[in-house]
């Protein structure tokens, strides 16, 4: 099943990130076109970013709000967003964007 999912892990805290708030959007010539958003769960997971929707073939942005996040631990973050931008070339696959957090740096990857 096509899907597109994350999985936040707060590396300084050697956990899960629970409650980061994450937007999906889709590229639309210039603009950003809203697809969905979702908090992540106590395993810092959002399950499907789409719902029902079918997902297309073109450029994504995930928008992981992470001063929000960091707020809620009392806790200073250089990054008030962190924004990843990825191509979906096959619209019937499950692109997983996992996100590795600390207040003041992050990586990313493909997952599975």
């Amino acid at each position: 099943m096509s899907a597109i999912t994350t999985h936040v892990l707060d590396t300084s805290r050697g956990r899960p990130a629970a409650g980061v708030r994450v937007e999906l959007y889709l590229r639309s010539g210039h603009d950003w076109q809203p697809i969905g958003e979702a908090s992540t769960d106590a395993n810092g997971r959002c399950q499907n970013l789409v719902g029902e929707k079918r997902i297309e073939t073109g450029t994504y942005r995930l928008l992981f709000h992470a001063s929000e996040y960091y707020k809620t631990l009392h806790a200073e973050t250089f990054y008030s967003e962190i924004p990843i931008i990825f191509e979906v070339r096959d619209p019937n696959a499950h692109y997983h964007v996992p996100l590795l957090l600390s207040p003041y740096g992050y990586s990313t990857y493909r997952g599975t």
